[in-house]
């Protein structure tokens, strides 16, 4: 059986090699655990003993198929249950994901089909991540950070880079969300913040900000 921290380190491999594609050193794994680099090591260690994981010794680990499969199950997990916790029980988004961290690990395989079916089949997430289905498959949209956008053009906000709490109030603060229709009006030289337009409001947003907010041309 595997155990809830097991599947969290497996969860933060597969974000860290970008779905699974890419080898991470222990150190990076580490720091993302918030832990010891060599308390790291050791679970990578029992992972590969599973054969959740490949691991080479001063290079890192890459998942296997086993891996990919946990790894995506509990993210499929995690995003159904922020949409039920928003959608149903009327959480804002920034308050949902310490609680669906909770919730990724039940391990009721016919739940989470019927937690499924009871949310209408949603392909993202309130955060505008792409939710898995039950083989495994996302819908990704084309999408391209604030900081990316191109003047006088019109957006609407479709996710997040930063789905931490912070970041999520400033954003509330704001009036910004998923839909958010924004323009784009200037780009400051010096340090990359810019001046958007939001309905009939005009702000000024950091570099910081731009490359952790997501938009889809209109």
């Amino acid at each position: 059986m595997i155990t809830l921290t097991e599947e969290n380190y497996i969860k933060a491999i597969y974000h860290l090699s970008k779905h699974g594609k890419d080898m991470v050193n222990t150190n990076a794994l580490a720091e993302a655990m918030n832990t010891k680099a060599s308390s790291a090591t050791d679970m990578v260690k029992k992972l590969a003993e599973k054969s959740y994981v490949d691991y080479k010794k001063y290079q890192g680990a890459i998942l296997t198929e086993t891996g990919k499969s946990i790894a995506v199950n509990v993210i499929r997990k995690h995003r159904l249950w922020e949409v039920f916790l928003v959608d149903k029980l009327h959480f804002s988004w920034d308050e949902v994901h310490d609680i669906a961290e909770q919730l990724e690990h039940i391990k009721s395989p016919k739940l989470i089909d019927k937690l499924d079916a009871f949310l209408g089949h949603p392909t993202h997430d309130p955060h505008g991540d792409p939710i898995p289905d039950k083989h495994g498959d996302f819908t990704f949209i084309d999408k391209i950070l604030l900081a990316h956008a191109q003047i006088g053009c019109v957006y609407n906000c479709v996710g997040v880079n930063d789905s931490s709490s912070d970041f999520l109030k400033y954003l509330n603060t704001n009036h910004i969300e998923l839909g958010t229709r924004l323009e784009v009006l200037y780009k400051e030289a010096f340090d990359n913040s810019m001046k958007i337009k939001i309905g009939n409001r005009e702000i000024m947003v950091s570099n910081t900000v731009a490359q952790n907010l997501y938009i889809q041309e209109i």
